[in-house]
């Protein structure tokens, strides 16, 4: 009988996670009021050049992903005049659990369900309130010579993690990721091979009908890249050179 009720409390609790991540990425994506992202910088490699460039962050820094939103949302119609409202965290000083590289499906939803306890145990002092959307920004000196990990987004859990370099000359590059990213986390899917990174047609160009079809001026923004020639593609400095897709735009809803 005991046995019994604790399963029975553990479905219920387990029924109300679900309807609440439900609610909250149905709201996420009705476009009526402003999303709330927070994004908190870490020093990924420890560095000296990371902690200075960490410690002259402002909301400023992330103001072209508020810019590259508000853009791409009126131009699919929706008059909503601040889609996204970035805000900047204070620094955490713990790293996220490592994700395997080729991980099984099984490894993901462990890897998840560590974040979740992390992301809730890092943020819970300066978060009275929780963001709609958490970013965790990992910098690393621009001189390294590592090549930097894979950056994620997961919808369920509603956050994410970039790796990006601290540098001022490389902001843009870092705010297309972490764009790339954000709308992850509301269900946008990778338009890109991840065998080579290379944006794939149709989908993953930002003018899929363009003739010649190469070389395309901007990126679609899961698409990751702009293609300059059917095997080679180049990262866009900023967002200005990115643009929301038409399939991209019904994934997360901003048209039906």
């Amino acid at each position: 009988m005991f046995k019994a009720v604790r399963i029975a409390i553990l479905l219920f609790v387990l029924f109300m996670v679900a309807t609440g991540t439900w609610l909250a990425q149905l709201r996420s994506t009705d476009w009526n009021n402003s999303l709330w992202v927070k994004i908190y910088p870490i020093n990924g490699d420890g560095s000296e050049a990371s902690e200075d460039y960490i410690a002259g962050l402002s909301v400023d820094t992330f103001a072209g992903i508020e810019k590259f939103l508000a853009r791409e949302v009126r131009r699919y119609g929706r008059s909503l005049e601040r889609p996204v409202r970035v805000e900047l965290g204070a620094p955490i000083a713990e790293q996220p659990p490592a994700i395997a590289d080729a991980g099984s499906v099984l490894d993901i939803m462990l890897w998840s369900l560590k974040m979740r306890w992390w992301v809730w145990g890092v943020t819970g002092d300066q978060d009275q309130i929780d963001p709609d959307v958490r970013i965790f920004v990992r910098y690393h000196s621009p001189k390294s010579t590592l090549a930097l990990e894979n950056s994620v987004g997961v919808q369920k859990g509603m956050f994410g993690v970039v790796n990006g370099y601290a540098s001022r000359r490389l902001r843009g590059r870092n705010n297309v990721v972490i764009a790339h990213e954000f709308l992850h986390t509301l269900g946008a899917t990778d338009k890109y091979d991840p065998a080579n990174a290379m944006p794939l047609a149709p989908h993953g160009l930002a003018e899929p009908d363009r003739s010649p079809l190469y070389p395309q001026k901007k990126a679609e923004i899961m698409g990751g890249r702009i293609p300059v020639s059917r095997n080679d593609a180049v990262v866009p400095q900023d967002l200005g050179y990115a643009v929301i897709g038409p399939l991209t735009a019904r994934e997360i809803r901003l048209v039906r």
